[in-house]
């Protein structure tokens, strides 16, 4: 028997036997539970901690197990109807009131039901996270000297240099801070440079987590649209020029959710608008490390060109190695980074030093390379596959772009198609999407949904999650939410 049926089995029955034991009173031994029930003793903690996770059993370490006393009535609740006011009050003032809406976020944070396919998560699937690397490296990390005590607040020297490296030019690693994963980061970013009621100019569409940032923070994001080659450059100059902004959030490399690529003619370009407009560039660098087997050599990092102290970088770790590895960098040059520093110190101290020599251990052992060249290969076959069922089985859904970097794919639904009603049919036939709305600051100028590849078991679920997509649509079309579906052949049209 599986170690976690055996677990549930044990519950199971010690849960059916408790009414023997009076209240308060003991069970027997886990050394008697081994022996009549004929379970390591492993098996035997577990099912104990599981009925003291249920309150029906208290665990004390050195005494044993006892039947937990029934907890009293719970207290009233009163009303909490006034915070509606004082909330909204709270902005009443603001040029930009803030607004915390996280539901952008949430759709590829949460775990979709039992037996619904994940086509929307935002992280690797546990069987591509390097699970085995990442523990053999906390466990090295927690014995060296000094790793549970209080680390620089500009982080680990050794870990600040690695990053450095990895963004190359003239970057350093006094360049460089170390923090608690890409939205930390990001967040800090955006406080540090934009002050509250300020407009921000972002990608369209762009990612919703940071939308969701610049909005809590009484910032008003400004899209700017891109095509497949990245950010329009005379647009980003016109939106400038139009809202006086000193702040552009883009991702040049493998952009979500497009998946787009900045032009290498647009490189400078971009740098060269920002200059003369007086403004930042916050270059999240999401995916570097999620590159397909078949791409060619990747660009530098914007950060890595800039001369002038334009560019504040943002990458992470997280999305290479697990949802919970949540380690990060941000680089910038010249007086901002101070800027940067002090907000980050008041609002986290720093990022726990055990966590950061994990990360030097890790990127430092020989399963880093292999790790990335298996998730590499991984993720090509991953694309492929759903790219392939695609054009098999939903030749409506444009495909403007695959890209060769990144964890999904953008398409554009048949004009007519309402994203909520395509969603919820997707869900109640078993496969989880992402609606492409959240991912435009402004009106949208059609429907889209993102897919990802990566939180999957593998082709096969892929496969199957494009089967139960097309009855979805069915579904949605029949009752005429939909209509007009696009045509297509060879190449996908935008």
């Amino acid at each position: 028997m599986q170690e976690s049926s055996s677990v549930s089995e044990l519950a199971k029955q010690l849960r059916q036997e408790l009414d023997r034991y009076s209240l308060g009173g003991k069970l027997p031994s886990s050394r008697a539970l081994v022996e009549r029930f004929r379970v390591s003793p492993v098996t035997v903690s577990h099912a104990l901690a599981q009925l003291a996770a249920e309150g029906l059993v208290v665990t004390r370490p050195g005494a044993g197990a006892f039947r937990a006393r029934p907890h009293t009535a719970a207290a009233p609740t009163g009303d909490t109807s006034w915070q509606e006011v004082a909330l909204s009050a709270d902005g009443a003032a603001d040029l930009v009131p803030r607004t915390v809406d996280a539901s952008g976020v949430t759709v590829s944070l949460a775990a979709p039901p039992p037996g619904v396919l994940e086509l929307s998560g935002g992280y690797l699937h546990p069987s591509l996270q390097p699970e085995r690397a990442m523990a053999a490296a906390l466990a090295r990390a927690g014995r060296r000297p000094g790793a549970w005590g209080r680390p620089p607040l500009e982080g680990l020297p050794e870990l600040r240099e690695w990053f450095a490296r990895g963004i190359g030019g003239a970057v350093g690693a006094a360049e460089v801070l170390i923090a608690a994963g890409g939205q930390s980061a990001l967040a800090t970013a955006l406080r540090a440079l934009a002050p509250p009621g300020a407009p921000v100019l972002v990608e369209s569409p762009t990612y919703p987590g940071m939308l969701a940032i610049a909005r809590a923070a009484g910032l008003r994001p400004v899209p700017v649209p891109v095509d497949p080659d990245g950010v329009k450059p005379e647009l980003l100059a016109d939106a400038f020029r139009a809202t006086g902004a000193r702040v552009f959030v883009c991702q040049p490399l493998f952009q979500n959710p497009t998946g787009a690529v900045l032009a290498p003619a647009r490189r400078a370009e971009v740098l060269r608008i920002a200059r003369a407009a007086g403004a930042f560039v916050i270059e999240d660098d999401f995916v570097r490390r999620l590159v397909h087997a078949d791409a060619g050599p990747l660009p530098r990092p914007l950060a890595a060109d800039d001369t002038d102290g334009v560019v504040v970088h943002v990458g992470s770790l997280t999305k290479a190695t697990s949802p919970s590895f949540r380690v990060s960098a941000l680089a910038a040059r010249g007086p901002v980074l101070e800027r940067l520093r002090a907000i980050q110190v008041v609002d986290t101290f720093f990022v726990p030093r055990p966590l950061q020599e994990a990360a030097l251990e890790l990127v430092g052992s020989p399963a880093w390379p292999r790790h990335l060249r298996a998730v590499s290969a991984e993720l090509k076959t991953r694309r492929d596959a759903l790219t392939t069922a695609l054009r098999l089985h939903l030749p409506e859904l444009a495909l403007p772009h695959v890209p060769s970097g990144g964890y999904h794919l953008w398409l554009r639904l048949p004009d007519g198609t309402e994203e909520p009603a395509l969603t919820a049919a997707a869900l109640h036939a078993g496969v989880a999407i992402t609606p492409g709305r959240p991912y435009f600051s402004a009106e949208p100028p059609a429907a889209h949904i993102r897919l990802s590849f990566a939180a999957v078991a593998g082709t096969g679920e892929i496969t199957e999650g494009v089967r139960r997509l097309r009855a979805a649509c069915d579904e949605v079309l029949r009752q005429g939410i939909g209509t007009s579906p696009q045509t297509n052949s060879g190449e996908r049209s935008p």
